[in-house]
Formats: C-alpha cells, structure tokens, sequence
C-alpha cells in the first residue's frame, strides 16, 4: 500500500457548476485523495473565489488551468499532485487532458471524451507514450448491479446475446432552458462548446458505453435518427439508433432529453439465447434476471451471492440506499489503485482497477462521430 493520500487538483467544476461538486464528493468518500490545487473556471476572478470555498492554499489555487500545470511542474516531486481531475464544459478537455499528459500526470476526465476522432486518437497515442493512468467517468459503470450484469454476460448466464435495448430518457431540455441563463443548458446547446452533438453526446455516449460494458459487443453498422425537436435549437435533443453488432446480435439506443416529466431513466435490457438482464438507474440496487427455463430473480446489491466485482463495488449492507455519487466514487476508486500500484512498482489487481480507460472514451468519441454521419446519410446503413 502506497503510504499517504493520494494529491489531485480539478480544472472546472467552480461555482455554479453541477457536476464538479459531484466528483469531488465521490472523491472524497473513502478519505484516500485530497484536493491540493484547482483552476476551478474560464474566469480567473471566478476560478480563484471558487478555490477559497474549497479552502485551497493561495499558492495552489490558480486563475486558468496553464499556470496551474506550471506551478505543478515546478514543484518537488514529493508535493506534486498524483492526477488531474478534468471537469470543464467538452471544448475545453482536449487541451488540458493532452497538456497534463504531455506532463507525465495521470488523467481523469469527463465524456465525452473529446469532439473530435483525430483528438480522441492523439490522446490514446499520448496515453501509450507516456504510460500514464487516464480514466474517463463513465460513471454508470460504477453501479454494483452494472458489474454484476457484465460478469453474468461474461460468465454466460445469458448464452449467445441477440437482442439488446438501451434507453436515456431526461426532460429536462423540453423547453428552451438555454435561453433562461441555465449554464448547464447553455454550453450543453452551444456547438462550439458542447461540439457537434447535443443529447448524442451528452447522454448517448453513456448509453454506448453502458452497452459495451455489460456486454462486450462491438458495432459493425448503425442507422442512426438525430433530431432537433425544440424550434430554434442548434444540436440534437432527441436521438434513436439502430445497432448491430459484429456476431448478429441487434440493438436499439435511445437518447433523449425532450421527453417531458422524465427524470434521469437510463435502462438496458440484454436479451440472449438462455435469458434476459434488466437494470435501470433509478432503481440501481436491482437487477433483474429472467431466465429462460426458470423464475424471474430480482437480484439485490449487497447480497452474499453476487461476485465479487459487485461486491467490491458495494460500501453499505444491502437494504442501504446507495446511487450516483457512490458509482462515481467506485470509478475514482479504480483510477486510485492503478495510480497507488504503479507508484509502489507494482501492478494493480484488476478488480481493484476496474474503471473506463482513454481507449473506451475514444470509442464514445468514434461512435457520435459515426451517428452524426449516419444522421445526415441518404443510405439506411453506416459501417462502423
């Protein structure tokens, strides 16, 4: 065991940001990292305020995330930090994520990775070259149940997959939000900050990524309908596509955040020749398995009989309520092991590690890129 608190700064996540707050509690939970520096806005005068809520040391708490990657170079090793945590609105996650790699730190960033394949791949390559840790907060795949459901796949509970439907349903965008002074409607719906895609990426990439963790499939083509159903809105807001999967096995995504009084209904049902998985995120503590020549089971997070990847996953007894912010941890988790194994001259149990690489972040990235042209195709099919 690597002897002390790990040390991360955050770039974005200020104040009035959502989903900063978030991470930095899911960080927090297990007490084994703390928050040492931040370049927490695009606003030097709003970075630094939002750094003195937190309580960072004056030296540490820096006006753009450039002199906060200088101050961290110029440190003894011994008091730099361990990882750059990546929170800012999409456009700006290329620069800073390739800059601290660049540097020999370890990475977490947010999805969508990038906007862009070529971005996606020069950090992949950037990854490799330097033999950094770099995770990206897919955070669903935190969720016991989720882990649970890909070890049944992976252990053939299901037999052969053939039929896999997955649904990200928000309404929070039924109305034209962005025009109110919603920051998180605003860049959501702003292509140069969100890039080309608006609910595809937002959400559509955690669904692709939920799939292709549970069940190990890989696209071959897809027919994807992208739409723009509130008048006046630049991106997308509702989105449905046809899957399938090299093997025969067909799919259905759906991303929409224009389905008025929905909440955040992420679900997967994983269908295969000896049974089904369904799992939804607002029930996240069950799974539900039906097999095919047996009862339907309702399977429970903290249970004694789930494997052993849920129940590493699991901080409370079953019957406790446990959801998002523990998901994000288990992610953050993961990324800490690596890093604590890799700075002890070791090699991490892959249980312990268990978290989204750069690699599946450049697929998301590969697989909004090939909606988009699907979208805008006269042909039924694009091949992957």
């Amino acid at each position: 065991m690597f002897p002390r608190k790990l040390r991360y700064a955050m770039v974005g996540g200020g104040r009035d940001a959502f989903i900063g707050a978030v991470h930095r509690k899911a960080i927090a939970l297990d007490g084994q990292v703390d928050l040492v520096a931040g370049a927490l806005s695009s606003s030097a005068e709003k970075a630094r305020a939002s750094g003195r809520d937190l309580f960072l040391a004056d030296d540490r708490n820096h006006g753009d995330w450039q002199r906060l990657l200088g101050d961290e170079l110029q440190r003894a090793p011994d008091e730099r930090i361990d990882f750059v945590s990546i929170v800012t609105p999409n456009h700006l996650h290329f620069p800073v994520a390739q800059a601290f790699v660049d540097a020999g730190f370890h990475v977490v960033c947010d999805k969508p990775l990038v906007h862009t394949r070529e971005q996606a791949d020069a950090l992949v390559a950037a990854v490799a070259r330097q033999g950094t840790v770099f995770g990206v907060t897919y955070n669903y795949t935190g969720y016991p149940m989720v882990r649970q459901a890909r070890e049944m796949v992976r252990a053939g509970a299901l037999g052969e997959i053939r039929k896999v439907v997955v649904e990200y349903n928000q309404g929070w965008l039924a109305t034209r939000l962005e025009d109110g002074g919603n920051k998180q409607a605003a860049w959501r719906s702003d292509p140069a900050r969100s890039g080309a895609a608006g609910a595809m990426g937002d959400i559509g990439s955690h669904a692709e990524n939920l799939v292709a963790s549970v069940t190990g499939l890989e696209i071959e083509s897809l027919c994807a309908d992208l739409s723009a159903l509130v008048p006046g809105r630049a991106l997308d807001d509702d989105a449905g596509v046809l899957l399938r999967f090299r093997g025969g096995a067909r799919g259905v995504l759906v991303a929409s955040q224009i389905s008025t009084g929905l909440e955040n209904d992420l679900r997967l049902r994983v269908s295969g020749t000896l049974g089904t998985l369904e799992w939804r995120q607002e029930r996240p503590s069950q799974l539900t398995h039906l097999p095919h020549d047996g009862p339907k089971r309702i399977l429970t997070r903290g249970a004694p009989w789930l494997c052993e990847a849920a129940q590493r996953a699991s901080r409370l007894p079953s019957g406790h309520p446990e959801g998002f912010i523990e998901a994000f941890a288990n992610v953050y988790a993961g990324v800490a092991a690596d890093i604590r194994a890799r700075l002890a001259g070791g090699t991490a149990d892959p249980l312990a590690a268990d978290y989204p690489r750069v690699e599946e972040g450049a697929r998301g990235v590969r697989f909004i890129e090939r909606t988009l042209a699907s979208a805008t195709s006269e042909l039924k099919w694009t091949a992957w």
